[in-house]
């Protein structure tokens, strides 16, 4: 089973913590949010599992390499995701080349993303990650360009959530998968994408993380049955500091159910209903 995440405002934090497998952090948030921060501390006194980002789908560039050095030694995560560079491949792989040279004694386990505009590119980047950079886990992205032109589609969450099922099938066909190591997906483009992952040919797929549950919640939206066929263009971190009143966690709630049984077939780790 694919252990799940979903990032969400801060007032509904602790709810939405009981229903996920682990908790998945924004590293730009920490210096201007201490009560964010507190919230993942929390996370690992407990011993919940947590991955912290580098903000790069927020900021649409990577965090500063030293100073997410400094917050990883902070907060001591179990994952965190090196620095990357969003489609380009060569700066990505010496992003991590550096990385390791550099930061060598950091607490907690590395995450490499794969980054490309081609397949060639992106299977280039991931041979790099699992067999030069010595990454402890690999990430895919839900929203490459490449996507949308490997599964041309006028709905582009549509191309999207099949690029990313046809990607790491034809990588699994090409034999480039090492299923030796956890992979991450990062995002989502439609929920039900995860259905399609039911099969113990993809049982080397560790962790998931998306808001888009949690989003659609509180702007009203409910899973259908078949899940969605579009998205809300809204970065969960924007509504960080929602009050609860305006929150309808019912509707959440009833998103995470759904989420889960489209990815696992199985209900959430508390009880909703």
């Amino acid at each position: 089973m694919i252990k799940i995440a979903h990032e969400s405002p801060k007032a509904i934090f602790d709810d939405v913590r009981r229903f996920t497998d682990y908790d998945y952090a924004l590293v730009h948030l920490f210096e201007e949010d201490k009560e964010y921060l507190e919230q993942f501390k929390e996370s690992v006194r407990k011993g919940r599992e947590v991955i912290l980002d580098n903000s790069i789908f927020e900021l649409e560039e990577a965090f500063d390499a030293d100073k997410f050095a400094y917050w990883i030694n902070e907060l001591r995560p179990t994952w965190y995701i090196v620095p990357d560079a969003l489609e380009n491949t060569k700066k990505t792989m010496s992003q991590m080349a550096s990385w390791n040279i550099k930061y060598k004694d950091l607490p907690g386990k590395k995450i490499g993303v794969v980054q490309g505009k081609t397949y060639d590119q992106i299977r280039a980047c991931y041979v790099y990650m699992t067999q030069m950079a010595q990454v402890d886990m690999v990430a895919i992205s839900f929203d490459y360009s490449y996507y949308t032109r490997s599964v041309p589609h006028p709905n582009k969450y549509v191309s999207w959530m099949l690029g990313r099922v046809k990607l790491l099938g034809d990588m699994l066909r090409d034999g480039i998968i090492n299923k030796d190591i956890p992979h991450h997906l990062l995002g989502c483009g439609l929920p039900q994408e995860f259905s399609f992952y039911k099969h113990a040919d993809y049982d080397w797929l560790y962790s998931l993380d998306t808001s888009n549950p949690v989003v659609h919640g509180i702007k009203g939206i409910d899973y259908g049955q078949d899940g969605l066929w579009s998205k809300e263009s809204q970065k969960l971190f924007e509504l960080i500091n929602m009050p609860l009143e305006d929150i309808n966690i019912e509707q959440v709630r009833s998103n995470i159910q759904k989420f889960r049984w489209f990815t696992n077939g199985a209900t959430p780790v508390g009880n909703i209903l």
